[in-house]
């Protein structure tokens, strides 16, 4: 893969380093006022308050908080593809799904693969319920179900839905307060205390101690898929070799390299899997063909001696439910997993 060259070009360079900047801050922490970015890049609250008007209108932002879904009781994740032999109206796909508090993201995709899910549950019963539910509601359409479940995140995070933070067991107050931040994580306490009839004071007091309890990681965005951007689906499945470290880091050392300064990281997701998959990531490029060049086939040739068989697909539309776009610090926000230590440290 071809590290040095631009993944965004020309969409990356509609946009000025400041508002790429300001991404980056609200990816950051999307709580973060207009005083604490005009003074981080020396522009003027003003500037500050039209570019992000400017920037949620053209990107679809939306503010939301990364959860901490164990700490929460949310430990049943699991990402599925499916593909459908009868191809469905894919709106009516989206619109079944739905109706359950499970499925967290539904993307149609088009490539090896015709559906992308996310999906989470208060506990393995409600989870394999619906996964066997929905694989018969599906039966009409011939679908063939490859769940896996989320191992490892190294890179990025799922927005939950409202219906599933409903089932969390929190107090009401702690609760309401968690719904509302996951509506618009830039709620401001003024705004929550009008619509709770709490006083200012208490939502300050309660907001803080929900901090506390490490439900939420940090507040982040997450932007609709621009319309010149390609948002590419791979899945591996590999025979670990001796050599499988060594194969990783080279994998790693991609995944968390990022131009400088973009409007959206390279890859918004990289997890380990268990079951049909051992592994997935989500990538974002300028078109189909940039993104099958250096992320599929890069994928493909550095993994050979694994034996890697691939899925992969182009997100042509989100169904319900949103995906991790922003842009972070790819290489300090990696969670590395380490295979076999010697390898890692250059002794094997």
């Amino acid at each position: 893969m071809e590290t040095e060259e631009n993944f965004t070009s020309e969409f990356n360079q509609r946009y000025n380093v400041v508002s790429k900047k300001i991404l980056r801050v609200l990816s950051e922490d999307s709580r973060s006022s207009l005083t604490k970015i005009s003074n981080e890049l020396g522009v003027s609250r003003r500037s500050v308050a039209l570019r992000m008007e400017k920037l949620e209108t053209e990107l679809g932002i939306h503010y939301v908080p990364e959860l901490n879904e164990e700490a929460l009781g949310f430990t049943n994740g699991h990402i599925i593809i499916a593909r459908f032999d009868e191809k469905p109206d894919f709106t009516e796909i989206g619109k079944l799904l739905a109706k359950s508090r499970v499925p967290q993201v539904v993307a149609q995709i088009k490539g090896t693969f015709d559906l992308f899910i996310y999906a989470n549950a208060p506990s393995k019963d409600e989870y394999v319920r619906w996964d066997k539910g929905t694989q018969v509601a599906l039966a009409d359409y011939k679908v063939t179900w490859q769940p896996s479940e989320v191992a490892h995140k190294q890179l990025g995070f799922f927005p939950l839905r409202n219906v599933l933070l409903e089932a969390a067991n929190l107090k009401p107050k702690y609760k309401d307060l968690l719904l509302k931040l996951n509506e618009n994580a830039r709620v401001s306490f003024q705004e929550i205390a009008k619509s709770t009839n709490m006083h200012f004071n208490t939502v300050s007091y309660e907001f803080w101690k929900l901090m506390k309890m490490d439900y939420i990681k940090r507040f982040t965005l997450s932007m609709d898929i621009p319309k010149n951007v390609s948002v590419m689906s791979h899945f591996g499945k590999y025979v670990l070799p001796k050599t499988f470290e060594q194969d990783m880091q080279k994998t790693r050392k991609e995944y968390k390299s990022d131009d400088e300064n973009p409007v959206i990281s390279r890859y918004i997701l990289c997890s380990q899997l268990i079951g049909y998959y051992d592994f997935t990531a989500l990538g974002v490029f300028d078109n189909y063909d940039s993104a099958y060049k250096k992320q599929v086939k890069f994928f493909k040739d550095t993994l050979k001696p694994e034996q890697v068989k691939v899925e992969y697909g182009e997100i042509e539309k989100v169904l319900f439910g949103r995906l991790p776009i922003r842009t972070i610090d790819t290489a300090k926000e990696y969670n590395t997993i380490v295979w076999d230590e010697k390898a890692a440290s250059g002794e094997a």
